[in-house]
């Protein structure tokens, strides 16, 4: 049986980033892909220019369509914009609290814009926090969500994990691309301890949208029923070989997003040369 995951995120019309990447990625990995948007931007490779927020009702009223009708496996929750949609959002997925939750804490995005109300960060953490069987925060989200400064070694990551964990999540994986260096570490906090995964780092500017397709290929494998470590490693090792391959894309001059499609289009290639 095909899987049912919805994400809540905001939109992003060069398809690199939010309901987008999310979908892609859901795809990629043999879910069906559902999508609530909270917010409207104008951005593209070089940046967002402009954002325009849906209505916190109208978000909640959308949410609450899709679990009417269709059994939903797990929730990705990704750009939430300002206090008002934060709270209806957790007020909307309360009641279904027992299916797997990701939340991605999307707070600027790669060209530097702020895609979080500095007010909404409260309201985040006290009412969503609590409700995610997974956060995925990079570092300056860590540190935002902390009130404190940006982990620049792996302990100071180990520490704002378990932290941030004591704030409610069921477990955190705070990511370490924004670390110097040539590995980019990631660590998950559970109640059983830590877990490093290791990756080395791709040589490549095209890492537009790597946060909302790693929480999505997360909560597409917890809706598959991967456990939890199983679910990170499987996740990043996609993600991974998405931005290996991401410069054989060609969309726009700025930070271009990852190929979310290696796998597929690879095999299609094969099949072709096969054929020939």
């Amino acid at each position: 049986m095909i899987r049912n995951v919805l994400s809540i995120a905001g939109s992003d019309p060069s398809g690199g980033a939010g309901i987008q990447a999310d979908l892609k990625a859901f795809s990629a990995r043999g879910v069906y892909g559902m999508a609530v948007l909270t917010a409207l931007t104008a951005q593209n490779t070089q940046g967002v220019s402009g954002v325009q927020l849906v209505p916190a009702a109208f978000v909640a009223d959308q949410i609450r369509a899709v679990f009417a009708d269709i059994c939903v496996d797990a929730i990705k929750i990704g750009m939430i914009a300002n206090a008002e949609i934060a709270d209806a959002v957790a007020g909307a997925i309360e009641p279904h609290r027992n299916i797997p939750i990701v939340l991605d804490p999307v707070m600027v995005a790669k060209g530097g814009a702020a895609l979080l109300d500095l007010s909404a960060v409260e309201v985040l953490t006290r009412r969503l926090l609590p409700l995610a069987t997974l956060l995925t925060p990079n570092l300056p989200e860590a540190a935002a969500l902390l009130n404190g400064p940006t982990a620049e070694t792996r302990s100071e990551m180990a520490e704002q994990a378990q932290s941030l964990r004591a704030l409610g999540p069921k477990a955190v994986l705070v990511k370490g691309g924004h670390l110097s260096g040539r590995e980019s570490p990631d660590v998950l906090a559970t109640a059983s301890g830590l877990t490093w995964f290791e990756a080395t780092r791709v040589p490549t500017a095209n890492t537009h949208g790597t946060g909302c397709t790693l929480s999505s290929a997360l909560a597409a494998e917890l809706a598959k029923g991967a456990a939890l470590p199983v679910a990170v490693a499987d996740a990043k090792a996609y993600l991974e070989l998405a931005i290996a391959r991401a410069d054989t894309l060609s969309v726009g001059s700025g930070h271009g997003p990852v190929q979310h499609f290696h796998e597929l289009w690879q095999m299609a290639a094969s099949e072709t040369e096969e054929q020939r």
